[in-house]
């Protein structure tokens, strides 16, 4: 029997976002300062089993570690109050650009000797999949040169997370080591590199962790969104009679300069309207672009879905030339376990109008459709 629980705790309690109404946050993000003291009593026939002290200390330190693991700074449990179609999405405000450079003197795991690492990267309190490097096989000093963007949507809270993993070709992967950057230690628009002791975990009084696992060497570099990045109408737009030569050319720089500057598309697939099929209705939308897929959740038994979910595409320079395929699709599972796929109609959306106004708010007809309607909004925000 379990009797007399206390727990002492110094917690972190973040609310956010703020919203206008009420309650006036989305979400509660919760994690501790330091390990819990864990306090409590366990009787078996009659007789306090805590009351042997050797027994007590390893319970209750192994109760402590646990915790800390889960919910100790940076590792975080967030607490949603509001949905996504409350408006309760957190807004991008930057992009990480990440160049995992090398690694140095890493942990032996393989029999022969040797590792084949790899190093998998993500932000804190994200739910989008992490990044990973490509293998570098029977290499201990590994050298990758390899680059990608992460999208931030707090930079004062958030940290990267690296972790290093042994390749494994059956069975899970061993994990050589991690460390984690906190993206405050980081000045905007300016490359900065850092030399990572790698760590088994966040615990600092975990003594596997003097255990020498190697370093990673990574540069990082942070750019805030414009709040002004609504785009640039063209230079004509104006009536010439009124402009100069030199307000027009001036004009066109700008806008050049703006087109080659890295950005973030952000698209939202609110919902659709009537739309049908002979067979079964069923709908999710796919988001497809530059190769990439996305999906929204499937709602059931409509002609009239509403998802309001919102997909993030990093990019290098404007999608000038591009345009982007949204796709509704339906899917019905059968008693025997096999599903079946049905298009109910798609709509090819050129970017180049997102790219000068900023963005757009529209509703589409789909082709292939008898009268279906998607409603998209995308927006264009450079750094």
């Amino acid at each position: 029997m379990l009797l007399d629980v206390q727990i002492s705790a110094v917690p972190r309690i973040i609310l956010k976002p703020l919203l206008p109404t009420f309650p006036c946050f989305a979400s509660i993000t919760v994690s501790l300062l330091d390990k819990p003291q864990v306090d409590f009593g366990l009787k078996l026939f009659n007789g306090d089993m805590m009351a042997i002290p050797l027994l007590y200390q390893s319970v209750q330190e192994t109760i402590r570690k646990q915790i800390a693991n889960l919910y100790l700074w940076p590792q975080t449990l967030e607490i949603p109050i509001l949905d996504g179609s409350a408006g309760a999405t957190k807004k991008p405000v930057g992009i990480l650009h990440v160049k995992v450079i090398r690694a140095r003197k890493l942990l032996k795991m393989d029999l022969l000797g040797t590792s084949d690492p790899y190093v998998q990267l993500s932000l804190s309190g994200e739910k989008l999949p992490s990044k990973r490097t490509t293998v570098k096989m029977n290499n201990l000093n590994p050298e990758w040169n390899e680059s990608f963007n992460l999208t931030v949507k707090d930079f004062r809270s958030q940290v990267l997370e690296l972790h290093v993993y042994d390749w494994e070709k059956f069975g899970t992967h061993d994990k050589l080591g991690m460390q984690v950057v906190p993206l405050t230690l980081i000045s905007p628009h300016e490359p900065k590199e850092f030399t990572l002791n790698l760590v088994k975990n966040q615990n600092l009084n975990d003594p596997h962790n003097k255990k020498p696992r190697g370093q990673l060497m990574v540069e990082l570099s942070y750019h805030p969104l414009r709040e002004d990045s609504h785009g640039f109408s063209g230079p004509l737009e104006r009536h010439e009679s009124q402009i100069s030569e030199s307000e027009v050319l001036e004009k066109t720089n700008e806008e050049a300069s703006h087109n080659c500057q890295p950005g973030l598309l952000l698209v939202t697939v609110k919902g659709a309207e009537d739309v049908e099929d002979k067979h079964h209705t069923n709908p999710y939308a796919l988001v497809m672009f530059r190769g990439e897929e996305k999906k929204t959740k499937l709602v059931k038994r409509t002609r009239d879905p509403c998802w309001n979910e919102e997909f993030q595409f990093v990019l290098e320079e404007a999608p000038l030339k591009e345009e982007i395929q949204i796709q509704v699709m339906s899917k019905r599972r059968t008693k025997f376990c096999f599903s079946s796929k049905e298009s109910l109609g798609y709509v090819n959306i050129n970017l180049s109008d997102v790219v000068f106004n900023g963005h757009i708010n529209e509703k589409f007809n789909l082709i292939n459709s008898r009268n279906g309607v998607i409603h998209v909004e995308i927006r264009w925000e450079v750094t």
